[in-house]
């Protein structure tokens, strides 16, 4: 497997993938091309969108990293990361989302994070249980989500 930061080349498949999220019912929210450079590729406080890709080349899946700020969507609190991870239906429980968060964490230690969120909604068990396997602890919880924080021992 190779991960690699993603371009906005990579939108269309990034939003492809999405699409299949939608259609399994594992993602609620806009999978359009715009909303995948806006959110991911192209976020003006992106710290790194992180892709994994086969030996072949075939897309697995994306991490995506942003530094929280000023009345952010989430209510995470300023200066901290906040974490999404979209791995393709195909691909899932093989390490790609623990290759994809060995990128951004190293990334968010670069970029001087200290903590980073995971907003999951309530019902996303498998979502909840992978941050858990990556260090995540629970600390608040929202009428729709669980919200985990990883805490960095390097900074």
């Amino acid at each position: 497997m190779k991960i690699r930061t993603a371009t906005a080349g990579n939108a269309k498949a990034m939003s492809e993938m999405l699409q299949g999220l939608v259609t399994a019912g594992k993602r609620t929210a806009r999978a359009d091309v715009e909303f995948v450079l806006e959110n991911y590729v192209g976020n003006p406080v992106g710290i790194r969108c992180s892709l994994a890709e086969d030996e072949r080349g075939a897309f697995l899946g994306f991490q995506s990293l942003i530094r929280s700020t000023e009345a952010n969507r989430y209510g995470t609190p300023v200066g901290w990361g906040i974490i999404g991870t979209h791995v393709s239906p195909d691909a899932a429980r093989t390490g790609v989302g623990t290759a994809l968060f060995a990128a951004s964490r190293k990334a968010a230690i670069e970029a001087g994070l200290t903590k980073i969120e995971a907003f999951i909604g309530k019902d996303n068990k498998i979502a909840q249980s992978y941050y858990e396997r990556m260090g995540f602890e629970t600390y608040r919880q929202t009428d729709t989500a669980v919200c985990k924080a990883w805490t960095s021992d390097e900074n």
